[in-house]
């Protein structure tokens, strides 16, 4: 278990080397963390009796996705009220509570902000509607038609359909890049930014530590409302108009890295709280590292493993590549798995060979150069969930039936206790059904199993702790071809080995072992892996 937190303030914390850096994020999604009220839904009170498992896997922090006030159109991203809990998820008092409980076993905490739109339940959004005179009338992105009445540009949404959205009462239409029930703010506007910002200033009075900035590049627009170009037609299946498109003129605007600088003197007055954004989009490599350059945020979360269809030594190699260690380079952070894409193991290996890959991205997880974040339940090997039609939640998945299904199956609930009701996550039918298979791998089960993977999990994590070249050092490749990724991590005098075979089907022989294992799976030896073996050596 983690050690307790330094009672010394961040500002004094932060002129050491910040403990974000290299730092093992852990990702909790709220509805299906723990239910303790009986709705079927979790709740903060789960999430704060549950901290002692996260803390016992040796992570340095918890990124806890929205809780805040919301009608739930996009399960708490389209948000009401920022500085509110819903009651859905409990009280201010109970997330306070989940701080001090943080705080206490050693765990920093960080929070989604989601500042590129709201709700349209949010009073900000019903001042805005009401009159093109008032007070908010600029807060949001209103047009007035094409002569034709048609919208005011072709951009398309996330969702699906016009990122348009006709309005009787303003006599005009609003922007939304995601469901119409999400209008965009116009940050361009001084007084939102402030706003937003002054929500960042709350959450940080209270105690956190740090926020991932939820779809950032989507924050701002072209004021000119120029249409996009299409995109080039690869071949590929396209299930939304939103594919269609170059996003040139509805995202990644240049003036986003200016905001960026604002929240940075935020964090920076609190004391060196942490920001990560989250960047997606059609040149995510450029827009990370312009939000990542000195004086911006600390760190950009991209897709380039999220929505890969398959794992690949280039891949790695490739990804690693883009953040080379040198002076003005940002840091990156790396995930397999959250809750917008399916489950990695699902993703990339056979069914029968789910617990090996399980195995091994945790150990190529934590050997990565930069930030890691964990999402809930790859400690026990989780699989991706298939949830039948009628019990799908997800507006995305319900309108691209049976296309696009990642998100539901990604969030269904953690299964805490193999013999309890819901495994333990709670005492009513959960909101989303428990995987067949999750309930073997319950939390109980596999803590008392030291050859689990829920064990491989803490000791892969207390290595990336202990040492420095795994979580600080520099990534020097080694070989790639088709199966085989070996790669060094160095700091100093300190040098690492990380072998991995990527081949679920056949064995790889090699002269590339370079010293004893630190750690080793599926059977993995000096000069030769089996399939998804792998070995963590200490270079003589």
């Amino acid at each position: 278990m983690t050690g307790m937190l330094a009672p010394e303030p961040r500002r004094a914390r932060a002129r050491a080397v910040p403990w974000w850096k290299g730092a093992t994020i852990y990702q909790v999604y709220p509805r299906s963390f723990l239910d303790t009220d009986g709705d079927g839904v979790g709740d903060l009170p789960g999430i704060t009796a549950r901290l002692p498992h996260i803390a016992s896997l040796g992570v340095d922090a918890v990124w806890i996705s929205p809780f805040y006030r919301s009608p739930m159109k996009d399960f708490g991203y389209d948000i009401a009220d920022h500085c509110a809990v819903d009651p859905l998820f409990g009280t201010l008092a109970d997330f306070d509570a989940l701080v001090a409980r943080a705080h206490g076993l050693g765990l920093r905490v960080i929070l989604d902000q989601v500042w590129s739109h709201t709700s349209d339940a949010h009073p900000w959004f019903a001042e805005s509607r009401a009159s093109r005179t008032g007070r908010r009338a600029d807060w949001y992105v209103w047009a007035d038609p094409r002569p034709d009445g048609s919208p005011p540009s072709n951009w398309q949404s996330v969702f699906g359909g016009p990122a348009w959205t006709w309005d009787a009462r303003r006599g005009q239409y609003y922007l939304h890049n995601f469901l119409k029930e999400q209008p965009d703010l116009n940050l361009h506007n001084p007084e939102v930014a402030e706003a937003v910002l002054d929500v960042a200033r709350f959450w940080l009075a209270r105690g956190v530590d740090g926020f991932r900035l939820d779809a950032i590049n989507f924050a701002m627009h072209d004021p000119k409302l120029r249409n996009n170009p299409p995109a080039p037609d690869r071949g590929e299946a396209r299930t939304r108009p939103f594919d269609f498109q170059i996003r040139r003129h509805n995202m990644s605007h240049p003036a986003i890295p200016g905001f960026l600088e604002k929240v940075r003197a935020v964090l920076d007055a609190a004391g060196g709280a942490f920001a990560v954004a989250e960047v997606g989009g059609p040149e995510p490599l450029r827009e990370m590292r312009a939000f990542t350059r000195p004086g911006r945020l600390h760190s950009a979360y991209g897709f380039a493993f999220l929505y890969a269809p398959a794992l690949s030594p280039a891949l790695v190699v490739e990804a690693m590549a883009q953040w080379p260690d040198r002076p003005g380079t940002g840091w990156p952070s790396w995930a397999f798995s959250n809750h917008d894409a399916a489950r990695a193991v699902s993703r990339w290996a056979p069914a029968h060979r789910r617990e090996a890959m399980a195995r091994l991205l945790l150990a190529l997880l934590v050997s990565l150069r930069g930030n890691v974040f964990l999402y809930q339940g790859e400690e026990l090997g989780l699989s991706q969930v298939e949830v039948p039609f009628e019990r799908l939640q997800d507006p995305e998945a319900i309108a691209n039936w049976p296309l696009t299904l990642a998100r539901d199956g990604a969030r269904t609930p953690m299964p805490w206790e193999q013999n309890a009701p819901n495994a333990g996550f709670s005492a009513a039918e959960p909101w989303l059904p428990l995987g067949p298979d999750h309930t073997a791998l319950a939390v109980d089960a596999q803590d008392a199993d030291p050859g689990s993977v829920l064990a491989l999990t803490r000791a892969l994590v207390a290595l990336r702790r202990a040492e420095p070249a795994l979580r600080l050092g520099r990534f020097e490749p080694v070989h790639a071809d088709e199966a085989l990724l070996v790669f060094d991590r160095a700091r100093g005098r300190a040098r690492l080995r990380c072998l991995f075979n990527l081949s679920a089907e056949r064995s790889v022989a090699h002269a590339l072992s370079a010293g004893p294992a630190l750690a080793a799976g599926s059977g993995a030896e000096a000069g030769r892996l089996p399939p998804l073996g792998w070995r963590i050596e200490k270079v003589a």
